[in-house]
């Protein structure tokens, strides 16, 4: 058995990779297709089934930092990586861009153990708590991020209108509306802003590991703030990484190095708790985390020990394999042209889209890429556009 499950755990960080380094590729969509063909792996053990979904989730969360810094193909947890990252690859430092969000998913690891037991002797308590209220946490939550702008008529415009597509897209026939829809919003847009401006990529370079760190007080500060706020987004729903790395950024130092560690320790800790709230409450947060919930019905303390292993040692894995390929991205992204790559990515969206959704799905693409691009030119931060998945929430959580 045990071999099994090592087996499935390196497998696990090589999708992991995979799904991080190629935009659109999600590890939603992998892990739904583990499940609608696990009729297939019969003659695998259903904890090295599990093990593979948390080694490629964790490892997910180590590299797809990657391809919103150098491309600018954010999904929904990397999205606000993208500005701060881009100012340092602007600067020939996106290797140390890079490098910092690893830093921060590896400081993740020892913040993760120890929510783990907390979440086991407090979250059941607290959760009965917080459902009753969760419609008015999402509310507040929202008109905090919306008055945090400048102008916050068009982040409640953008907010609002956001919220209308999620509820179309959840409430139409579309075939994976998340897809489309964060695939419009934070990707298509983003890119084809890019190719507007006519981005010019210098060439980068390759500082030694020690050479790239943050002083001590920031380190403790950005973890601190991770602490605070990851667990709550981990399971409230609608809440996601890039709420809680905007609210982290509030108690941390306004500069774009502490601002990439915030996010690398925030997504990396949102994901790993999204496993120990399914077992605390029996909720899946991610789509992770509801697919080992279909695997193993209830999960038990050994299966949950398993999981936990498997986390701290594909995050190790992922740590070494994103550094192996920040360095061979930044060696040969300021040689290439970055308005070719940019539409090859288009391209490579365009068509997981296409094959994945459907027609409707695509008319939704459409919209978002349009309301991301509208967002982008007026200033607004592309925080707001989460409303796509909180005003769902809200509306669901106002009606039960």
């Amino acid at each position: 058995m045990i071999l099994e499950l090592l087996i499935a755990l390196i497998i696990g960080v090589i999708a992991g990779t995979f799904t991080g380094l190629f935009p659109g590729i999600h590890i939603n969509l992998v892990a739904a297709g583990l499940l609608a063909s696990v009729d297939s792996f019969s003659g695998v053990p259903v904890m090295a089934l599990v093990v593979f979904i948390v080694a490629m989730s964790i490892t997910h969360t180590f590299i797809d930092f990657i391809p919103s810094i150098l491309l600018g193909a954010p999904n929904e947890d990397t999205f606000l990586s993208v500005l701060p990252g881009h100012r340092l690859l602007q600067e020939g430092k996106g290797y140390e861009a890079i490098v910092l969000t690893l830093y921060g998913s590896l400081m993740a690891l020892p913040i993760l153990i120890v929510f783990t037991f907390i979440f086991i002797a407090f979250l059941p308590f607290v959760f009965n708590f917080v459902k009753l209220i969760l419609a008015y946490i999402l509310i507040f939550v929202s008109l905090y991020m919306i008055f945090r702008e400048d102008n916050f008529i068009s982040a409640f415009i953008v907010f609002i209108l956001a919220g209308l597509l999620g509820w179309l897209a959840f409430n139409l026939p579309v075939k994976e509306p998340l897809l489309p829809l964060l695939s419009g919003l934070f990707g298509f847009s983003g890119i084809i802003v890019s190719i507007k401006n006519k981005v010019l990529i210098p060439e980068q370079k390759t500082r030694k590991l020690r050479e790239i760190r943050l002083n001590r007080s920031t380190v403790i500060k950005s973890s601190f703030a991770a602490a605070l706020v990851a667990p709550l987004c981990s399971f409230l729903p609608g809440i996601g990484s890039g709420h809680a790395a905007v609210l982290g950024s509030e108690f941390v130092k306004n500069d774009n190095k502490s601002f990439l560690f915030l996010v690398g320790v925030i997504n990396t800790i949102v994901m790993g708790l999204s496993f120990v709230t399914a077992y605390t409450i029996g909720k899946g947060r991610t789509g992770s985390a509801v697919a080992i919930q279909e695997l193993l019905g209830k999960i038990s303390p050994e299966s949950l020990t398993i999981v936990i292993i498997a986390i701290i040692i594909s995050g190790l894995l992922a740590f070494f394999v994103g550094m192996f390929f920040a360095k061979l991205g930044t060696k040969y992204i300021g040689r290439v042209n970055y308005t070719r790559i940019s539409f090859v990515v288009i391209v490579i969206l365009l068509v997981v889209n296409l094959v994945l959704s459907n027609w409707y799905g695509l008319i939704v693409l459409v919209t978002a890429t349009a309301l991301g691009i509208f967002t982008i030119l007026s200033g607004v931060r592309r925080i707001q556009m989460m409303g796509a998945l909180i005003l769902p929430a809200i509306m669901f959580y106002l009606m039960i």
